[in-house]
Formats: structure tokens, C-alpha cells, sequence
């Protein structure tokens, strides 16, 4: 009998670990190669995952709700028949799940006000009552992913009260952003009588344990921190944000990180996207941006630079062929859902259109948590695009394996001296800031000095008359 190990697949560069929500497959059944078997679930994404081979599904070696590093042995397929081994659920017994304690009775739920989309306010939602713990599936067949369901138990929130929140995610899934939100709404009028630390002249103050604005846990990407009450508080940092920072960390350690900056004046782009995106809308139904022509701008200068789109093995330079762009998208308002970084595969075969497209289908597929496995993975570029929120200037850190990772500000326009046929002149011109952190093992300053300045040259000599 010949059997193939199934593992938990890779899901982007800093993503270390994925929970199994459901398996689509048991043991005994047969699946094509390609057939979702199982759907997994991170801070990030959720994913269905294709059988590897086709065969027979004979062992789930992780269950539903189990939590496994990328790489880990999920299932064995036999692929060419065989004795079946008992179903994994007979091995070990299912953990029950215990019903949480009610809030403390000191806390005193009142109705609050919250800020719609429009503006307007609005009281906030009453918690419902019920005794039931939160359940992987509700009554109306929505499913609750194991991050969900932890959330709400933690925070005390019953099934009853979970199925009354609104979900974004796919099928109307509720994502930890959901859950979130509601908790904020749902705790913004409580009064808290938690004992507070006294303080006396000459003593030392003690650090309090900070779970968040009045009470509930700080999770990655959160930005709406109270000011502290203690001199000292703790953030006890969530599953995301300690993977985000491990991330950072490694390639810190691994990269010899320099910042080169550039200053572009993109005027004529400018005036050719206000002169055809109503055009492009029209015809495409989506806006056209700014960044397919920083992708394409960048990926004409990679194809002169090739080592930019490289990665390092040891003492070895691997080149690559293909350009797969990474696109770093903000999650949540503000970047409060984190970061994640979906690639665009071959990017560098597509023209403008197909640039923008796929720049578009990518975003919303993040924010609304459906990327596959394949969308983060074999990037080889990435840009970041910090002028989003207005920021000018940043030095981002390299997206490993990588070489190097290009920001963009924004776009302002500023009074410029301009050499003419009949002297200096001071006109008024849309101004950005370019910038490329790049890994000086391998890339020399000259070298990367030189890829930036194609960039900015690329970028100030665009023709206005092109077509779309």
C-alpha cells in the first residue's frame, strides 16, 4: 500500500500555524487530486485545502478545532488501496466544551451610543440572554471558527447572543473583526468597580495587567487604546501580533537591511489617471489606482536589475524568472485587522488592466478573509504603499525570503525649481517619495541606489499620451 503524507500547507510568509475547522472528508472516503478535504482557519484566513493526490483518505491524524504548526502531518492518503485505520474521532475522545461563568454582577450593562458608517448614532445592541456555550454550529447552520468561539467564551458571550452578531465573512461567517466590534459596542456604556491599585507617596507603582479598553483583551492591529489608569499597564500581546513581531525579528536577523530614498515628481501620471479613470471605471467597474503603475514601473526596472528579484540560500543567489508581486494590504480601518500580503502571481506578463485587477480582486479577497493558500505564497517583490494613509516617507522591513521591499508615499504637490530653456522657474508639481529597503548581503548600495533612480526616472518620464 502506498501512502502519502497530507500536511498542513504554507499560508504566507507569517503565517506559522492554522487551526482545522472542518473536515470535508472522512476516513474511508476516496478524493481526486485537487478536492477540498478540510478547511483551516488563521488570524488571517480562511482557506479550503485541496488533496495533494488522488487516493484514499485511510488516517486524520488532527481534528476538527486542533490548532498545528505549517508542515505537520494532517491526514494519510493511500494511493492505491488498502486497510482503512479506525477514524481519528474513535482514537481520542472529543474535549466537551464547558459553558463559561456569567460577567461579574458588579458590572453594570447600560446603553450606549455608537457611530454608524453615516455618522449617525445609534444605541448599542443589549447582550441576549442564554446559558448555551458557544457552539461550532448554530442554529441557523453558521459556522463559528475555534478563534471565535474562544473570543466569545472568554468574553462571556453565549450562542444565543453570538448568533445574533452580523457576519462579513464568507457565507456570512462572523471573523474575529465581527466579534470584536460587537464587543466593543456592547461594553462601551459599562461601569467598572474593579479595585483600583493605591498608590502612596514614595512607593514603587505596580504594573497592572492591561486585557483593554475597560476590560477586554488587546488583540493584534488594535489601535484604540485607553490612556492608562496605573502608571504602568501590560498588553498581553494576542496569536497575530506575536506572530507579526517573529516575523519582523527574523528578517531583522537575517537581512542586512539598507534605505534608499528617492524623491519623484509623477505630474504626468498624475494627469493621465484624472484624465481616464472615469473611463476605466465605466468599462472595468473598478477604480484605477496609482499602484498598477508603481507595479509596473517597478517590475520594468526589475527585468533591467535582476538580482532585485532574487532570494538567498546560504552562500548561494537563487534568481528567479517569474515576477510573483506582493501587494501588502491594511486590514480593518487603519490597518486595526493587521497586515497580510497577497502575490500576484506572474505579474510580470500582465499590462495595466490586468494590474489593476488583480490589485483589486487580491484586497478584497483580504479583507474579507477568502485568500487561498496559493494567494500568499512564492512572492519574490513586494511593495508597500504608506501614502495610503498619508505618510511620506517610511523604511519598511524586507518580506522574507525576499531581497527587497519598495515603499510609496503619498503624492502632494509642492512648489519645485525647474530647469527651462530660459532659466529656473518655480512651478507647482505633484511630488512623492519613493523608498526601497534591500538586503546588503547581496545588493550593494550603488546597486540598489541605481534600481531606485530607474524607478523615479520610469515613473517622471511617463508618457501622458500612452493608451489605457
Amino acid at each position: 500500500m502506498a501512502r502519502e503524507e497530507m500536511v498542513m500547507p504554507k499560508m504566507g510568509e507569517s503565517i506559522m500555524e492554522g487551526t482545522v475547522t472542518e473536515w470535508k472528508k472522512k476516513v474511508g472516503d476516496t478524493v481526486e487530486q485537487d478536492e477540498t478535504v478540510l478547511e483551516i482557519a488563521t488570524d488571517k484566513v480562511d482557506s479550503e485545502v485541496p488533496a495533494p493526490i488522488s487516493g484514499t483518505i485511510v488516517e486524520i491524524l488532527v481534528e476538527e478545532g486542533e490548532t498545528v504548526e505549517v508542515g505537520t502531518p494532517i491526514a494519510i492518503i493511500d494511493t492505491e488501496g488498502g486497510a482503512v485505520a479506525a477514524p481519528a474521532e474513535d482514537k481520542k475522545p472529543q474535549k466537551e466544551e464547558q459553558p463559561t461563568e456569567a460577567p461579574a454582577k458588579e458590572e453594570t450593562e447600560e446603553v450606549a451610543s455608537e457611530t454608524t458608517s453615516n455618522g449617525s448614532a445609534q444605541p448599542a445592541k443589549e447582550p441576549v440572554q442564554g446559558s448555551t456555550p458557544p457552539q461550532r454550529k448554530g442554529s441557523d447552520g453558521r459556522f463559528y471558527s475555534p478563534l471565535v468561539r474562544s473570543i466569545a467564551q472568554e468574553e462571556g458571550i453565549s450562542q444565543e447572543e453570538l448568533e445574533t452578531i452580523e457576519g462579513s465573512g464568507s457565507q456570512g461567517r462572523v471573523s474575529k473583526q465581527d466579534l470584536m466590534n460587537y464587543i466593543d459596542q456592547r461594553k462601551s456604556g459599562t461601569a467598572q468597580t474593579a479595585a483600583k491599585t493605591i498608590s502612596r507617596p514614595g512607593s514603587p507603582a505596580q504594573p497592572t495587567q492591561k486585557t483593554g479598553a475597560e476590560g477586554e483583551k488587546i488583540r493584534a492591529g488594535e489601535i484604540h487604546v485607553n490612556w492608562p489608569k496605573e502608571n504602568v499597564e501590560i498588553i498581553q500581546m494576542d496569536r497575530m501580533r506575536k506572530s507579526i513581531a517573529e516575523h519582523m525579528i527574523r528578517s531583522k536577523q537575517t537581512s542586512a537591511h539598507v534605505t534608499t530614498f528617492a524623491e519623484a515628481d509623477v505630474t504626468s501620471l498624475v494627469r493621465f489617471r484624472n484624465k481616464n479613470k472615469k473611463q476605466f471605471f465605466e468599462e472595468n467597474g473598478i477604480k484605477l489606482t496609482f499602484t498598477p503603475f508603481f507595479i509596473e514601473a517597478t517590475i520594468q526596472a526589475i527585468r533591467e536589475f535582476p538580482l532585485i528579484n532574487s532570494s538567498v540560500d546560504g552562500d548561494k543567489i537563487i534568481l528567479k524568472r517569474d515576477i510573483n508581486y506582493g501587494i501588502a494590504v491594511a486590514l480593518g480601518d487603519s490597518g486595526s485587522g493587521g497586515l497580510i500580503v497577497p502575490v500576484i502571481k506572474n505579474a510580470g506578463e500582465m499590462n495595466i488592466h490586468g494590474l489593476a485587477r488583480s490589485v483589486h480582486t487580491l484586497a478584497q479577497k483580504a479583507r474579507s478573509k477568502s485568500l487561498s493558500p496559493d494567494d500568499l505564497t512564492g512572492g519574490t517583490f513586494t511593495l508597500t504603499n504608506y501614502g495610503s494613509v498619508g505618510n511620506l516617507a517610511g523604511t519598511p522591513i524586507i518580506n522574507q525570503p525576499q531581497v527587497a521591499i519598495f515603499g510609496t508615499g503619498a503624492i502632494v504637490k509642492r512648489p519645485v525649481v525647474l530647469e527651462t530653456a530660459y532659466g529656473d522657474t518655480i512651478a507647482i508639481r505633484h511630488m512623492m517619495y519613493l523608498s526601497m529597503s534591500y538586503d546588503h548581503r547581496i545588493i550593494d548600495g550603488a546597486h540598489g541606489g541605481a534600481f531606485i533612480q530607474r524607478v523615479k526616472e520610469l515613473l517622471e518620464n511617463f508618457d501622458e499620451n500612452r493608451s489605457l
